[in-house]
């Protein structure tokens, strides 16, 4: 069986960019993840343990969100794809979403957004 569990709009200040200013003054960054699992023993006997901790998977993300600044969020994108699979045996696959807001484009644009999706197979 296939169930979804999804975290969306997860929201960090990062310092992401390939340009000064936004390595040095940082922006607002939005992340969302859906993670393939098999939950439905943990939803029959009402049971975390037999499930993805959401919070767990929140507090991963954020903290790998921050460690590091990166010039790409694609390159922040696959980091947290392939940590999350890493981390946390029962996912099977995982959609990474990140979106920077009102990036540095010289016009109006809401934000950029780049998804990363992997499967426990394309992890070593």
């Amino acid at each position: 069986m296939q169930n979804i569990i999804r975290i969306k709009r997860a929201t960090f200040y990062g310092y992401h960019g390939v340009r000064t200013e936004e390595q040095s003054v940082g922006g607002k960054f939005e992340a969302d993840v859906d993670i393939y699992t098999d939950f439905s023993e943990a939803a029959k006997e009402d049971n975390l343990k037999k499930t993805i901790d959401y919070h767990e998977v929140y507090s991963f993300m954020y903290h790998l969100a921050l460690e590091q600044k990166y010039y790409l969020i694609e390159s922040l994108a696959d980091k947290i794809a392939e940590e999350l699979i890493k981390k946390f045996e029962g996912i099977n696959k995982v959609a990474v979403r990140v979106r920077k807001n009102n990036p540095p484009l010289g016009g109006v644009v809401d934000c950029v957004e780049v998804e990363v999706v992997k499967e426990r197979s394309d992890v070593v």
